[in-house]
């Protein structure tokens, strides 16, 4: 389904297309597709995963490439971070739906590609705050470092052995080396 800039697609009919499930997000009424990961991506990926799905266990819905229904700027928007945390107070256990999230994440992780620059992504990381997200972490893995945005504080880069330390995660230890 092609759609032109006159044309935008609304969230129901984005969520009934077949590019729903074919790694797309709606963002300014537009099927965008996301990027195909590349080896470094996938490989921080799997890395960040391996280590927060054991984190995640019992806390909340923890996976990759799920998509979140959000609002941007008063129109619907449904990204698809790289990785996503919503806890089970926010989303129950028993939500068992093959859909995207109904609510905002607890945590948004995004990986910078090649192909994106890190303003890009403090822009997506701001959009996330703004809707409701709790936090956003932008990993770069090209310097090996991951940005964590609050709601209400300046982004922190953390790097090496420092350890990423949040007052909503405090059962999380984790040291960007471990990542990398």
């Amino acid at each position: 389904m092609v759609q032109s800039a006159l044309q935008p697609i609304t969230l129901e009919a984005f969520l009934a297309s077949p590019e729903m499930g074919d790694r797309h997000e709606l963002c300014n009424g537009q099927a965008i597709p996301k990027m195909s990961p590349k080896r470094i991506h996938a490989k921080t990926q799997k890395s960040l995963l391996k280590i927060l799905d054991v984190w995640a266990e019992g806390r909340g819905h923890f996976y990759p490439e799920w998509s979140v229904v959000l609002t941007r700027e008063g129109k619907p928007w449904v990204p698809i971070p790289d990785l996503m945390f919503v806890s089970y107070e926010r989303l129950s256990v028993d939500w068992d739906e093959d859909a995207p999230s109904p609510v905002p994440p607890d945590l948004a992780i995004e990986i910078i590609s090649p192909e994106q620059t890190f303003g890009t992504m403090v822009a997506k990381a701001t959009d996330y705050l703004v809707a409701g997200t709790v936090r956003v972490w932008v990993v770069d893995p090209k310097v090996e470092s991951i940005t964590v945005f609050y709601p209400d504080a300046r982004p922190q880069t953390f790097t090496g052995k420092q350890a990423i330390t949040d007052t909503d995660f405090t059962d999380l230890h984790l040291t960007v080396a471990e990542i990398f």
